[in-house]
């Protein structure tokens, strides 16, 4: 049996990866410390003997290290996100998402671990005005967020060609899905906008609403992690791949979907009001990824599409927080 370490497990992507590969049948040991995760994410899982929980976290080495302990690959996704939270706050950004992640990267090589998978960002593109986006064009970073996620993807090169480790990069683009959080001053745009509806309250775009994301449902990024664990091609790894699905869609028309899906439970809903705000800082005016690299190379095919993936997002959220 395979064993793989997701830290930060209990948060949303981390989550769904630990359900899924318990599905699969690996044993998966889940390093947190609570910050952005939450217990009731993996509770269901306490009493299966393949799972484990380490409370913890990836600032502290020793809890590292007690982590990766007879591990087969680690899928590393504990981060601090959030562009905003990195601007009212740079310094525990950079703590938890530059040198957590050293300590992660140090802790796997001295383990001599197969292979280190980690949750990179489609904000390292910054500045770039290309269109579609693709791995090895970038601009400057447009804020403290983005500048550690691209530190990251630099230390993971050095570790992979200093020291011969396996590491591969995944640029998540806007993922969605079961299990985010809507509350909170950080939540994302599709959970916050869901559950204002469900509520009959008016979502706030930012600007015009024109600007435009590649919103990437959570299976599909499920997908490349398992790919990018499993790949047995030697030029597939120690590289980074764009996690998305190719398509843009604006806010304005992001809205437009989520009150024609969440109608079919709540006609009123249809009803209710879009309000317009200024621009954030920080946020970039369109992202649209290319996933050829991470075709050709991984096989991937993104099994969700926008609209497929908004209707399964409605449904839980409906279910689950109505």
């Amino acid at each position: 049996m395979k064993k793989i370490l997701i830290t930060g497990g209990a948060g949303f992507i981390g989550s769904n990866l630990t359900e899924y590969f318990l599905g699969k049948g690996y044993h998966v040991t889940v390093l947190d410390n609570f910050a952005t995760g939450y217990r009731h994410n993996i509770e269901q899982h306490f009493n299966n003997p393949d799972f484990q929980l380490i409370e913890g976290d990836i600032r502290n080495m020793d809890d590292c290290r007690k982590a990766v302990d007879g591990v087969d690959y680690v899928l590393h996704q504990a981060a601090l996100g959030s562009v905003p939270r990195s601007i009212k706050d740079p310094q525990t950004s950079n703590e938890v998402n530059v040198s957590g992640f050293l300590n992660m990267l140090v802790a796997t090589r001295d383990a001599n671990i197969k292979r280190f998978i980690y949750a990179a960002s489609s904000s390292t593109y910054g500045d770039s005005e290309s269109l579609p986006k693709i791995e090895d064009k970038i601009g400057r970073p447009l804020s403290p967020y983005a500048i550690t996620k691209y530190v990251n993807e630099l230390y993971a090169d050095v570790f992979s060609r200093t020291y011969g480790m396996e590491c591969i990069g995944l640029r998540y683009f806007n993922v969605f899905g079961r299990r985010q959080n809507p509350n909170g001053a950080y939540a994302a745009v599709i959970p916050k906008f869901v559950i204002q509806l469900m509520n009959h309250e008016s979502p706030v775009i930012n600007g015009t609403g024109e600007n435009s994301r590649d919103f990437t449902y959570v299976d599909n990024v499920i997908q490349m992690n398992e790919l990018a664990m499993l790949t047995e091609n030697p030029e597939a790894v120690n590289t980074v791949y764009n996690t998305a699905v190719g398509d843009r869609t604006t806010l304005n028309q992001l809205v437009g979907y989520l009150k024609e899906l969440l109608a079919e439970y709540d006609p009123a809903i249809s009803e209710v009001d879009i309000i317009h705000g200024p621009n954030r800082a920080g946020d970039i005016p369109h992202s649209l990824a290319s996933v050829e690299k991470a075709r050709k190379a991984l096989g991937y095919e993104p099994a969700y599409a926008i609209r497929e993936g908004l209707a399964e997002a409605v449904k839980w959220y409906w279910n689950n927080l109505k």
